[in-house]
């Protein structure tokens, strides 16, 4: 079946998988690749405008993966995965909301620095 988007991890993101149990990170990887198949909001769901998130629940944990779209190159739809984090309440708290925000300009900023060759 064919790919909905592409995906692309940021460090913070990397950093945060290489943290856990190979189990648990396997599980999580197993639940992107199937949202990149099919539209499940319980596998990845609208938070606001910009943010989503990747939902992975997993031997009782709830494993939050928060991304953007990066639309930008017609070719490829990417799927931007900012960082992860384990959930405790039910809403997702603000501040990692604002992380998500603020690592998304971070990524667009550097992306438009690269495209005009600057450093």
């Amino acid at each position: 079946m064919k790919k909905n988007f592409d995906i692309v991890f940021l460090v913070e993101a990397f950093e945060f998988l290489n943290g856990l149990d190979k189990k648990h990170y396997q599980k999580i990887l197993f639940n992107i690749r199937k949202a990149q198949r099919d539209r499940d909001p319980e596998l990845f769901k609208k938070i606001n405008d910009d943010i989503w998130e990747f939902r992975t629940l997993y031997q009782g944990f709830q494993y939050r993966l928060l991304a953007f779209w990066d639309k930008t190159d017609f070719q490829n739809t990417l799927v931007v995965s900012t960082h992860g984090f384990i959930k405790k309440r039910s809403r997702v708290p603000e501040n990692e909301i604002q992380k998500a925000n603020q690592l998304m300009i971070r990524y667009f900023e550097d992306k438009e620095k690269n495209k005009t060759g600057k450093r």
